[in-house]
């Protein structure tokens, strides 16, 4: 594994801190096909990551992972803290016994596919997979690079919005039938979020 810790902290703090400052946008969006708890869950979750900060980023990035997902699980509540934990918990299970950066793809796969099999579903569902799923494909599709960078944060941008005129199949927005149509998904747009400040971050630092 080779992720510095100083490098590990920033993006961190920068995915919590942007999460948090998304709040209210995420609250929105759930409001609209949803309970209207997502912005507010997650926010939850991520202040109590950078609660952890500093022992997560003296920990090995596979524990650091672990770090995470337990904590989210623990504290976002929802639909979203199984999903998210699982993420982050199958990636570091996935990191134990893989190199940053040639393995990233398949670290994050491993993570995708977590989430897949705990929420049982795929992608055109209307869910944060739609957002998962094509940056999965462009991480094993692109070298690693700054080039991967833009094209990471421009394929989670766009896999965000076309979660729009999707009719939702799985979740509480699934209960809306074709109201669901029109919104952005909540859980798109915070792993679109999230995938923005790991890119914002690794451009700054590189």
């Amino acid at each position: 594994m080779s992720l510095e810790p100083e490098m590990l902290k920033s993006l961190v703090k920068a995915a919590a801190e942007q999460v948090i400052a998304s709040a209210a946008e995420l609250t929105a969006l759930d409001q609209a096909v949803g309970d209207g708890d997502h912005g507010a869950n997650m926010k939850r979750g991520f202040e109590a990551v950078l609660g952890k900060l500093e022992t997560i980023a003296a920990q090995r990035p596979d524990e650091a992972l672990k770090t995470i997902g337990k904590t989210l699980v623990m504290t976002v509540g929802g639909a979203s803290g199984p999903l998210y934990g699982s993420f982050f918990l199958a990636a570091g299970d996935a990191l134990c016994n893989k190199q940053l950066p040639a393995d990233l793809a398949e670290v994050f796969g491993s993570g995708v596919n977590a989430v897949s099999s705990r929420g049982r579903s795929k992608t055109g569902e209307k869910t944060m997979l739609d957002v998962l799923f094509p940056v999965w494909e462009t991480l094993q599709s692109e070298a690693i690079g700054p080039d991967l960078i833009a094209r990471v944060r421009t394929t989670a941008q766009e896999a965000a919005a076309r979660t729009a005129p999707m009719q939702a199949t799985k979740g509480r927005a699934s209960y809306l039938g074709a109201r669901s149509i029109g919104h952005v998904d909540p859980g798109a747009r915070s792993s679109c979020v999230l995938l923005h400040a790991v890119c914002d971050t690794l451009e700054a630092r590189t």
